[in-house]
């Protein structure tokens, strides 16, 4: 026997290409009912299709959990709504011409819903027909319509919401790029769903105006045919015409009322995990308490004279007995699992791990009016610049950070935004879109029009401007930046401060894999082997806390493999590699300079200091007060007047102070750094800008 699949069939037969071909087909053949005459039977099979396919598209419209499960509603709307008035024009033509023939003359259907819907009674059908098209027209299309327009804005006004939280999912690894290209497009899909629909709603009003114009269009005609062409008399013309009328109004309309109903149903229901049946079943029957108290007015009702008390009494027992087969169905099934009912009420209420929310290293929250700054659709360069930040910061400190969490936060102002590190607040500020910030930097040459303020980064004060002053601003000395730089420049320059609190555990592990790619052996004998993985994270941090880089892992660790049979101290160890980084600490605060010009303590000063930090090892606690103010003092405005010059401001101290110095002056002056001599390289030289405490 010989086998075959689609990919042996002809292109004609292949079951994707007719697929294919019926929307085309369908077309063609409703536009084609317009023009050519059907005769009596197949009009008859195509009412019954109408009345077929209407049935069909109001149980798919039941069946669905969500709108988008029906995405293609609003078009086969469109064609139902085609093809009842393509099978109206037909219908009517052969009622014109036949109708004299008798009430058979447009097929048995139309004969049918003519007759045994209406009794034969014209004057009955027209108010029926004119009841239908009321309550299509006015109730069920205009209600469908209202929703629709109103789910339309509403999707339309959380878009920018929704893109910033699957981008922030995405920027946090939750999910990966196809995932959120998914989302996007469903998002997408359901904005354009209900716009589709409330545009689709005026199909079927205009829809309802052309069946009374059709009908009123059809009785004048068929009078004007009957008694003219024909030669009935009016009574009689009437009677034929306007029954195969009525019965061709009714035979469209009725697929039209359950069409709109369909539509209704899709555009105003909830989406959950069941279908429209079993969410009315289980949330409006479901409670016997409710039964039983409308049981009770029911047959309280039953009980006053003159009332039709069969039917009040016996939908009471109804409703009663479904109450008590609630009941007992309840507390069967209460008898026989109990334990697995109580267990599950019992988790059902108590907490459980899953509501420990985990906290975010990097957060930044913003007010609403900051969204289109996170938002791709609205141009918003936010998430672009801060996607820089952590690429820029993995080259220049040496590891990854943690993805920045970006949400929208109703508590803050419009303009506001808060940057959290690991659920703690460590910088907020405001900003403007659509204008510019103008940072004063110290030297402008005159003032601007716009909102004082002050740069969330550095405090240094500022005004927001209009864009068309850009030209100006700058050629007044000022420095300019749009909103997306401000806020991103902030966020950088928290997250260089905070460097060393950004290394984890987990951090640490990947620097140690990324290194074993290329260093395999030595990552292997050294780390659990001579030193743990939680002293390299102390040393690590002791390293980013002085605002060293740790790029250079090899040295680091082939440093510590040389000396963690010596010490397993962190403070040590950190001592220890500093020196070996040495190089790389000079290059890093004096790029390019062979003469470093430095501050230095007085010999006095350092053998008092040496003696005092000798005596108590917490550091600062046997400095005497006073000399402590003193040393504080002068090392402050010792580092502004390096700084007013235009130099780094870095104090070189001998080794063994180093540390406990740097430790008890970064409170103070946390933009100095303290170097000993051993992290000197020979190839610099040294000169002493300031020598602090001369004169203790």
């Amino acid at each position: 026997m010989m086998n075959i699949n689609a990919a042996t069939l002809p292109l004609w037969v292949d079951p994707k290409t007719l697929r294919g071909l019926a929307g085309p087909i369908l077309i063609i053949l409703v536009m084609s009912m317009m023009i050519l005459p059907l005769p009596p039977f197949i009009l008859d099979l195509l009412f019954t299709f109408n009345i077929a396919l209407s049935i069909m598209v109001l149980l798919v419209s039941l069946y669905s959990l969500k709108p988008l499960d029906f995405a293609s509603f609003p078009t086969v709307l469109l064609m139902t709504t085609l093809m009842r008035l393509s099978l109206n024009v037909a219908s009517t033509r052969v009622v014109l011409l036949e109708g004299h023939t008798g009430p058979d003359a447009a097929g048995k259907v139309i004969e049918a819903f003519g007759h045994f819907l209406v009794g034969g009674n014209y004057a009955v059908g027209i108010v029926v027909f004119v009841i239908l098209v009321v309550i299509n027209f006015v109730v069920i299309t205009k209600g469908a319509g209202r929703i629709a327009e109103v789910s339309a804005r509403f999707a339309l006004d959380a878009m920018p919401g929704k893109q910033m939280a699957i981008d922030a999912d995405l920027n946090a690894g939750l999910i990966g790029e196809e995932e959120a290209r998914k989302r996007r497009a469903q998002i997408s899909q359901e904005a354009n769903f209900f716009g589709s629909m409330d545009g689709a709603s005026k199909f079927v009003r205009g829809d309802a105006v052309a069946g009374v114009i059709i009908m009123l269009i059809n009785i004048a005609g068929g009078l004007v045919v009957g008694v003219l062409q024909h030669d009935l008399d009016l009574a009689t013309a009437a009677k034929n015409y306007t029954l195969l009328t009525i019965g061709d109004g009714l035979v469209a309309q009725i697929p039209a009322l359950i069409i709109s109903t369909a539509a209704g149903m899709v555009v105003s229901r909830v989406s959950t995990d069941e279908d429209l049946g079993e969410q009315v079943m289980g949330q409006l029957f479901s409670k016997p308490q409710v039964l039983i108290l409308t049981g009770a007015i029911i047959g309280g009702m039953g009980l006053i004279p003159g009332m039709p008390h069969f039917a009040f009494l016996l939908l009471a027992s109804v409703l009663w007995g479904s109450a008590w087969m609630l009941r007992s169905g309840a507390g069967e099934a209460g008898t026989t699992a109990l334990p697995t009912a109580e267990v599950t009420a019992i988790e059902a209420q108590e907490a459980s791990w899953d509501d420990v929310m985990p906290v975010d290293v990097l957060g930044l929250e913003v007010g609403y009016r900051l969204i289109q700054m996170v938002d791709k659709s609205q141009q918003g360069e936010l998430l672009k610049r801060i996607m820089g930040i952590r690429k820029k910061f993995a080259h220049e400190i040496g590891f990854l950070p943690s993805p920045v969490h970006i949400r929208d936060n109703l508590e803050l102002k419009p303009n506001a935004y808060r940057i959290t590190l690991k659920g703690v607040e460590i910088g907020t500020g405001e900003a403007q879109p659509g204008m510019l910030l103008a940072i004063n930097p110290g030297r402008v040459l005159g003032t601007l029009p716009g909102i004082s303020t002050q740069d969330p980064a550095f405090g240094l004060p500022a005004i927001w401007i209009d864009v068309n002053l850009r030209d100006q601003a700058q050629s007044l000395g000022y420095t300019v930046a749009d909103a997306s730089t401000v806020v991103a420049t902030h966020l950088n320059h928290l997250i260089q401060t905070h460097a060393a609190e950004l290394l984890g555990r987990s951090e640490v592990q990947q620097l140690l894999e990324h290194l074993a790619k290329s260093a395999p052996k030595l990552v292997e004998d050294v780390v659990p082997k001579l030193i743990s993985l939680s002293i390299l994270q102390k040393v690590l941090h002791n390293l980013l806390d002085e605002a060293v880089h740790i790029r250079d892992m090899r040295s680091i660790i082939e440093t510590l493999a040389d000396h963690a049979a010596q010490s397993q101290d962190a403070q040590t160890l950190t001592s220890t590699v500093r020196v070996a980084l040495g190089r790389a600490i000079t290059q890093q605060l004096f790029p390019s300079v062979t003469e470093l010009q430095v501050l230095a303590l007085n010999p006095a000063l350092e053998r008092v200091l040496l003696q005092a930090l000798q005596s108590d090892s917490s550091g600062n606690a046997g400095i005497e007060p006073g000399l402590a103010d003193t040393l504080m003092r002068e090392t402050a405005n010792a580092t502004e007047h390096q700084e007013q010059l235009g130099l780094p401001p870095v104090m070189l101290v001998p080794a063994a102070l180093r540390a406990q110095l740097s430790q008890f002056l970064r409170r103070t002056v946390p933009q100095l750094r303290v170097l000993s001599h051993a992290e000197i390289p020979d190839s610099r030289k040294i000169r002493v800008a300031m020598v602090i405490g001369s004169g203790a």
